[in-house]
């Protein structure tokens, strides 16, 4: 996995058997979701519905006795066996990149939830099943971080969304704040900048509450979740202290300060500190 993930820090702390399980998992997922980024080909048919469609097949082969055919399949088949992850996650996420080809508005937030759940929290309840855990309602931990982290996404990339035809904050929130398509075009206005305002703090809102659903017993052992949950946190920040500008460049945050965020987050969890992804507060220094 390369550094420059946002991944990387939060994976380096888990022994290394866990590690490598992640590593084919994240690997998977990713090739999945790569999938709906094929540029279309008159000759071919769309390329995307056949991709989807081979992921499909990888995925069943991973929960019988056939042999995968991919990369990604082959090394996450004995994970699957190793640490006995459900099924369902899986099926949720490639139906939730399934929805990228025949869905690329959503009109409510409810609509929206429905896609991050599939996307984004059905990663985070297979992560969980690798991590370990005690008490069940960590499941509900792993749903809330995967909505944060995937509509922080979705505010960072709304420019790269929009050139590729796709836009995922509701229309509904749109109109709510008198927002064209073209003005998210056209980049930063007082409309737009209200706009993000508000879907910045809906992401808030699920940070929030993946912070107050983690139960204690298994804090220690989402350590890796807390540093992803961190590094998106910081994320978010810095749209916030650059005004919302999403525009003018990607919002990243540099390699040495996610370095930082992952051993800060490390050492407090292990002496027991929680609330880690810190407050309003700290938004000036993100910035």
């Amino acid at each position: 996995m390369a550094r420059d993930t946002n991944f990387y820090y939060s994976f380096l702390v888990l022994p290394s058997a866990k590690r490598k399980a992640i590593i084919a998992v994240w690997d998977f997922c990713r090739a999945v979701d790569d999938a709906v980024d094929c540029p279309a080909d008159d000759q071919l048919g769309d390329p995307t519905v056949q991709a989807v469609h081979l992921w499909r097949e990888e995925l069943a082969s991973c929960y019988s006795n056939v042999t995968p055919t991919t990369r990604q399949g082959r090394n996450l088949k004995p994970v699957v066996a190793e640490f006995r992850l459900p099924r369902r996650p899986f099926d949720d996420l490639i139906d939730g990149v399934e929805m990228d080809t025949v869905a690329r508005r959503y009109r409510t937030f409810n609509d929206l939830y429905e896609y991050c759940i599939r996307v984004a929290s059905a990663v985070g309840l297979l992560c969980i099943e690798i991590f370990g855990y005690r008490d069940p309602k960590t499941r509900n931990y792993a749903i809330a971080l995967g909505v944060a982290l995937q509509l922080t996404n979705i505010i960072r990339d709304l420019p790269i969304d929009l050139r590729r035809g796709r836009l995922y904050l509701p229309t509904d929130d749109l109109a709510r704040f008198g927002c064209s398509e073209e003005d998210l075009c056209d980049g930063s206005s007082e409309r737009v900048i209200s706009l993000l305002r508000y879907e910045c703090a809906q992401a808030r809102l699920f940070y929030d509450k993946a912070d107050a659903v983690l139960p204690p017993v298994d804090r220690r052992r989402m350590v890796a979740a807390e540093i992803m949950g961190a590094i998106y946190f910081a994320i978010l920040k810095r749209i916030e202290g650059h005004d919302y500008d999403v525009f003018s460049s990607v919002v990243r945050v540099p390699r040495w300060r996610r370095a930082v965020i992952a051993g800060t987050v490390w050492l407090k969890t292990m002496v027991g500190i929680t609330g880690l992804r810190g407050g309003k507060g700290e938004q000036d220094r993100e910035a």
